[in-house]
């Protein structure tokens, strides 16, 4: 039952871990403020746009007005001309034109002034959307880097949370592990004692082993009891107790 919920407490861990994975890709704010960014350089673009359309306009006022000038004097000369001539008439026609010049070039000077003032609002709009937009890209780059250093650390906390777990099962498996050596070591020492005791049968001894261990142990015991009687008689040790011709190849063997 235990497993059971620990697989099941799993499961909703990846889960939650992949679906957060999923809105952070969907609300990545460094993609956010970089299109917010571009949009700001956008409408500086078109301000500056604007900016160069109204100096264009204004220049050519100014050119205008200059030839509109250059003429105003030129009519001015030829009336002084005429008059001197003794051509009244012209001079009149002259300085006629000449008035209905100044009248042009008073509403030029009109539109010129007023497009000096466009023009200088719009600089000054330029000017500060400029410094708005060098702000927002400080500000926006070094949330981006903020942001970024955080995303690196939760990796990293995740990562080591991760090897924590991964310690902590290996550690559980090392405990299982010991616990099984044990176990075996302990039923190893017990068939041993069970075997050497007779109350296990060594299946792969021979037939009747058992009695035939027990009569030799008896055997042995025996030729002890005989040797030790032989000695308190003060007999010699047997053949098999000397070092002869035959020496060490000669112990154990029974006494002619």
């Amino acid at each position: 039952m235990s497993n059971a919920n620990s697989n099941t407490s799993r499961v909703k861990t990846i889960f939650r871990s992949k679906t957060s994975k999923a809105l952070d890709r969907m609300e990545d704010p460094r993609e956010t403020l970089d299109d917010s960014y571009d949009q700001q350089v956008k409408l500086l673009q078109q301000v500056r746009i604007a900016v160069a359309d109204v100096a264009t306009a204004k220049k050519r006022i100014e050119l205008q007005g200059e030839e509109m000038g250059a003429r105003y004097q030129r009519l001015g000369s030829q009336a002084s001309e005429a008059l001197a001539q003794g051509r009244e008439d012209l001079a009149r026609a002259a300085l006629e034109r000449r008035a209905m010049l100044e009248g042009q070039v008073a509403q030029l000077q009109n539109q010129y002034s007023s497009l000096e003032r466009q023009t200088a609002q719009l600089q000054e709009r330029e000017r500060r959307l400029t410094d708005q937009v060098a702000a927002f890209r400080i500000e926006k780059e070094t949330i981006k880097a903020t942001y970024t250093a955080s995303e690196a650390q939760v990796r990293a906390n995740e990562a080591v949370s991760g090897i924590s777990n991964s310690i902590t099962d290996v550690g559980s498996s090392l405990d299982r592990a010991r616990d099984r050596v044990a176990q075996m070591q302990a039923r190893a020492a017990a068939t041993d004692e069970l075997l050497a005791s007779g109350a296990l049968t060594d299946l792969a001894a021979a037939p009747d082993a058992d009695i035939e261990r027990q009569l030799a142990a008896v055997s042995a015991q025996a030729e002890i009891e005989r040797q030790l009687q032989a000695l308190k008689g003060g007999a010699a040790p047997s053949s098999s107790d000397r070092s002869g011709s035959g020496g060490w190849m000669g112990i154990g063997s029974s006494s002619s």
